[in-house]
């Protein structure tokens, strides 16, 4: 159990009526304490950026203030702790200010002296904290860009979701189509969380067979079923004081999303065949390809749990619908596959360039990258361009001629990619690609195109 982040003062000291006469004065004082007789065990309560400070005698049965201050400094040498006594030992109370103690207060004390020491201790932990946050915050953005790549504005706003996401204590629901990067997501929440140090379970709830998916999940103890032999943890036990991440959690049975809705809100676990509630520190990140309010109407998904999974939600945008992401995205793969393979960077070419912007990447990033992979490695680009639009005359070809030739089969394909997607007039298409009217009509003449194949009713000469 960790101390809440509330509390701003840990008091510890042995003598009950001291302890009770500084609980009350620090109490008077508007601040929130937390008072204990002994120091043993406190580290392990304190998250390393807990915001509050400590103030402990020195002279104590079992753990004392010097050894609790090495302790606490172990963990987190900024944390503000200041030290009392009573047996005016000045050598002592050298070794405590060299030992990092934040001030030394030496009995009797006024009430006053107390007061601002801790206020100012308070005072620096909060400058330390922000300081703390703003490295991280810089750090994290540069990581996201390299874990996240893209420009597109939902990419942007994507990883300020995530940012802001990451240092809370909320359960996430991530939505995205297959190989979005659900995953590459819930382990971005986790690296950027206080929670990085603990573990990274992943679990694909859609590849666990329904005989023992609540085994792998809640685990049993030996007699549970035929065949349990032996004790076993679950994944949510295993995960304790880290991050789970649930894929395809659409894919749960209803009994089992029962138990799921139980450990959420109460933050326990049961083993199967045990009696035992065993507490959990835990984070879950729910992932989903499905529309599970249309599930939960349907009576596939427990309305309930869909509630109390959609506090969070992040969408990830499909690939088609982040432009020249895909261009970005696969010179990042396809470097770092010839990095892999010892071999040198192939550059892209305008029409393998026209090729991906135009492909709508059924298999989004993941199919991205098998394809950088394949253009490492020498291979021919291929897409599968009717998945893109059911046109021929729109289909791009790779050439492999002289510059003039390239750049008369780019602008084709652009000027192609433009018509399926403005449907509405010459005017909208001209206006996308940065042209006149009257350069576009020529251009739709020159490349043999119209409006028609697109599929839309206008014609070019139509130049209103």
């Amino acid at each position: 159990m960790t101390i809440d982040n509330r509390i701003q003062v840990v008091l510890i000291d042995d003598d009950p009526h001291l302890r009770q006469a500084l609980s009350q004065t620090l109490d008077l004082a508007g601040l929130k304490i937390l008072p204990l007789a002994e120091a043993k065990g406190l580290a392990a309560q304190l998250e390393r950026d807990w915001p509050g400070v400590v103030v402990s005698d020195i002279r104590m049965p079992g753990m004392d203030g010097l050894e609790l201050l090495s302790e606490l400094h172990a963990q987190d040498p900024e944390l503000p702790v200041l030290l009392i006594t009573g047996h005016g030992d000045v050598p002592l109370a050298v070794q405590a200010m060299r030992a990092g103690a934040y001030d030394f207060l030496e009995k009797p004390f006024a009430s006053d002296a107390l007061l601002d020491s801790v206020r100012r201790a308070l005072a620096l932990r909060r400058l330390v904290l922000d300081n703390r946050s703003l490295r991280l915050a810089l750090s994290d953005r540069n990581e996201l860009s390299t874990r996240l790549v893209g420009h597109s504005p939902s990419m942007l706003r994507l990883r300020e979701q995530i940012g802001a996401l990451a240092a809370t204590k909320a359960d996430v629901l991530i939505l995205g189509e297959t190989g979005a990067g659900k995953e590459v997501v819930a382990r971005a929440l986790h690296d950027l969380s206080n929670r990085r140090n603990g573990p990274f379970v992943a679990i694909n709830a859609g590849a666990l067979a329904e005989s023992v998916v609540e085994s792998e999940l809640f685990g049993h103890e030996p007699g549970a079923f035929t065949g349990a032999q032996k004790r076993r943890i679950g994944k949510f036990e295993f995960a304790n004081g880290g991050t789970l991440f649930l894929d395809e959690i659409e894919s749960m049975s209803l009994d089992v999303q029962v138990k799921l809705l139980r450990l959420l809100q109460e933050r326990v676990v049961e083993r199967l065949g045990g009696n035992q509630l065993i507490p959990l520190d835990i984070r879950i990140i729910a992932a989903t390809k499905e529309d599970l309010r249309q599930a939960a109407d349907q009576g596939r998904f427990r309305a309930d749990l869909y509630y109390r999974l959609n506090v969070a939600p992040l969408r990830i945008p499909p690939l088609r619908e982040r432009g020249e992401d895909a261009l970005m995205l696969f010179q990042h793969f396809a470097d770092e596959a010839s990095a892999r393979h010892g071999l040198p960077p192939h550059e892209l070419q305008p029409g393998q360039r026209a090729l991906l912007l135009r492909h709508t990447w059924p298999g989004n990033v993941r199919e991205l990258q098998n394809a950088a992979e394949r253009f490492a490695l020498g291979l021919e680009l291929a897409l599968d361009n009717s998945a893109s639009d059911g046109s021929a005359d729109n289909r791009v070809e790779v050439v492999s001629g002289g510059l003039s030739e390239q750049v008369e089969n780019f602008e084709r394909t652009l000027i192609a990619a433009e018509l399926a997607r403005s449907h509405s007039s010459v005017r909208s298409v001209a206006e996308a690609l940065g042209i006149p009217r009257k350069t576009l009509h020529d251009k739709l003449r020159k490349h043999g195109l119209s409006f028609t194949d697109s599929g839309a009713s206008a014609h070019p000469d139509d130049l209103d």
